[in-house]
């Protein structure tokens, strides 16, 4: 039983709140693995908690002798696996499932795969579209559909209607789809639910996993290649100094290490720039999706219509567009990305989409209806031209967090599962034909380039940087055209993406400020509102996890250009620029650290690049249903 090999810190951060054990619903670790710990170990926690407790007492008796002694040289408790995967995403999932698959069917049971997932539960950090195309799925699981399994995935709905409109303000004219947006064999789902699903799918194959542990550290070996990673301390102040309930973070140790981080991962960034991951590659371009889910009257369901638009709201020096999918019972899917590497400061794209769901073609559809939920992340846009080099000394990048996103499809999920299956294949056969020394994954770069991920990626490399040219919007889509229908991704030639999205940014006084209508809180909502709905939570007690230096600092290089670019750029109000008197700006830079939902923007958008995005306390932030 995997349970046996658990460490006590494993064990005590995982039963640590009492939800954790006496909720039906919460699967910390596997549902058989969870009730061993609660029977076997809660006698034993029950004294640790007394010995703490009279530790403490001690502590406040002996404060003089103890204050010299530093918590953070306590040594971390530590676990060996054959594979670590950080990320519980579609790619980690299916990287673990298909490792456990081949460990299977060797009869290797012994075989350990263990996943990290910061989230308190799978599937609570997840928001996409999503509609998607199941050719990885079918591979991975080919029953996962079938009416003869009685764990199938049962929450699909058939795409039946495509229709693709340009947006004035007041109009949706109709324009032909490109052929990468036909969505016949397509399925519209939550990304939500299916994660939550396909990580039930890799608990029966003796995957272990572990929600609510966030990986802040990539440990090396003594050669430099990677050896692991750890877990972030526990218990620690908003000053930084050790509470009463302070606990070092895990490490945990592997041959290989595949990180799944999703876009704009916080361990990929130091492992992009240690290996020098990008030397062949173009810088990566994102934009940012922002999500609603919402039920509407019956009247106006239509099941399996897919609808996507461009134009309005947006300028047309700003690439991005809009979609809404009916799914389920009177479910509908609503949202609209940004590129961001939009120039006006004055935007927000937040405030773009409330705009956008007033226009007739989605209004039409929405009034009446109830908003249930909210999400916002940002997504990779470089396409093929911003892959980097995906394997490094002792694991490798697989899924969104190197960038597999098919941008005028619309879609990443098929190519995130497919690359964490190609990579867990490369690092069965590695570990498996040596015993020994650091291992480098040359089979999964190769598995990679002869993959329908390269192919897919390269045939519609030119479609998204075509939108920077003089043109715009207008250029970018008579180019895309081109491309879509004529030239196929056989062009000789490779477009180069704008400046970095940050670097895209002008100043202020550059642009015109935009007034966003007050939102009437029927079909739009004011920011906090949206946010309450993401059920987003943090300790407040800690340290700030979007790191700033120095607060003054910045407000001094940011307020003066930009006039607080963060407060519109970030989709969950987290960053704010307060009137002070004491200020020499008259003005104070705040951050919300609660409210973040870890769409990961600020990281990627803010001009100076002096924020850090890094991971708060495991299994907090937001916990998304349906997105």
């Amino acid at each position: 039983m995997a349970s046996k090999t658990l460490s006590s810190s494993i064990i005590r951060r995982c039963l640590r709140s009492p939800t954790r054990f006496t909720c039906a619903a919460a699967r910390p670790v596997p549902t058989s693995t969870r009730r061993y710990l609660f029977d076997a170990y809660r006698p034993a926690l029950r004294v640790a908690g007394q010995r703490r407790a009279i530790t403490n007492t001690a502590r406040a008796r002996f404060a003089e002798v103890e204050e010299s002694l530093d918590p953070y040289q306590q040594e971390r408790e530590s676990d060996q696996v054959d594979v670590c995967i950080v990320g519980g995403g579609p790619a980690g999932l299916s990287a673990a499932i298909r490792l456990k698959q081949l460990a299977n069917e060797a009869g290797n049971e012994d075989f350990r795969v263990l996943l990290l997932e910061k989230a308190g539960e799978l599937g609570d950090h997840i928001v996409s579209g999503n509609v998607v195309e199941p050719s990885a799925l079918n591979e991975l699981l080919p029953d996962w559909n079938s009416e003869d399994n009685p764990n199938r995935f049962e929450h699909v709905t058939p795409a039946k209607v495509d229709k693709m409109r340009f947006l004035t303000k007041n109009q949706a004219i109709p324009i032909p789809k490109p052929p990468q947006m036909n969505n016949h064999g397509n399925y519209i789902i939550s990304l939500n639910q299916f994660v939550k699903w396909l990580g039930e799918r890799a608990e029966e194959v003796g995957v272990e996993i572990y929600p609510g542990f966030a990986a802040s550290e990539i440990l090396y070996t003594h050669d430099g290649s990677v050896k692991g990673v750890a877990t972030n301390d526990l218990g620690i102040s908003r000053e930084g100094k050790p509470k009463d309930s302070f606990e070092r973070g895990m490490e945990f140790h592997a041959r290989v290490t595949l990180l799944a981080e999703g876009c704009h991962g916080s361990l990929t960034k130091q492992v992009i720039k240690k290996f020098d991951l990008r030397r062949d590659s173009q810088h990566q371009t994102y934009g940012l999706g922002i999500k609603e889910v919402w039920e509407v009257q019956p009247e106006k369901f239509e099941k399996g219509l897919i609808v996507h638009s461009m134009g309005y709201p947006l300028p047309s020096d700003t690439y991005g567009g809009g979609w809404m999918y009916h799914f389920g019972e009177n479910m509908v899917s609503i949202g609209l990305v940004v590129g961001l590497d939009y120039p006006n400061p004055w935007l927000a794209p937040y405030g773009e989409f409330q705009k956008m769901k007033h226009h007739p073609l989605y209004k039409s559809v929405l009034e009446g209806g109830k908003c249930i939920s909210y999400g916002a992340r940002t997504l990779n846009e470089g396409g093929f031209q911003s892959i980097p080099k995906c394997a490094f000394p002792g694991g490798a990048l697989i899924g969104d967090t190197a960038g597999f996103l098919n941008v005028p499809k619309i879609k990443g999920t098929h190519t995130a599962m497919r690359s964490g299956m190609l990579a867990a294949e490369a690092t069965y056969n590695a570990l498996t034909s040596s015993d020994n020394g650091s291992v480098f994954l040359f089979d999964y770069e190769d598995k990679l380039r002869k993959s329908s991920i390269w192919s897919e990626l390269k045939q519609v490399r030119n479609m998204r940087p075509s939108f920077h040219t003089p043109l715009g919007l207008y250029g970018g889509i008579l180019y895309s055209g081109l491309e879509a229908y004529i030239l196929r991704g056989k062009a000789p030639w490779t477009l180069k993406h704008g400046k970095p999205d940050h670097a895209a940014t002008k100043t202020a006084d550059q642009c015109k400020k935009i007034e966003y209508p007050k939102p009437d809180g029927k079909i739009s909502f004011d920011i906090l509102t949206s946010v309450s709905r993401t059920g987003t939570n943090h300790e407040e007690d800690q340290p700030v996890h979007l790191q700033v230096k120095d607060w003054d600092k910045h407000a001094q290089l940011e307020w003066p250009k930009y006039k607080g670019v963060e407060n519109r750029f970030c989709p969950a109000g987290v960053y704010e620029y307060v009137e002070d008197d004491s200020k020499d700006l008259g003005v104070r830079f705040q951050i919300n650290a609660q409210n973040c939902v870890h769409c990961k923007t600020c990281d990627i958008k803010v001009p100076d690049q002096d924020i850090n995005w890094t991971t708060p306390q495991g299994g907090e932030g937001p916990k998304y249903v349906l997105t």
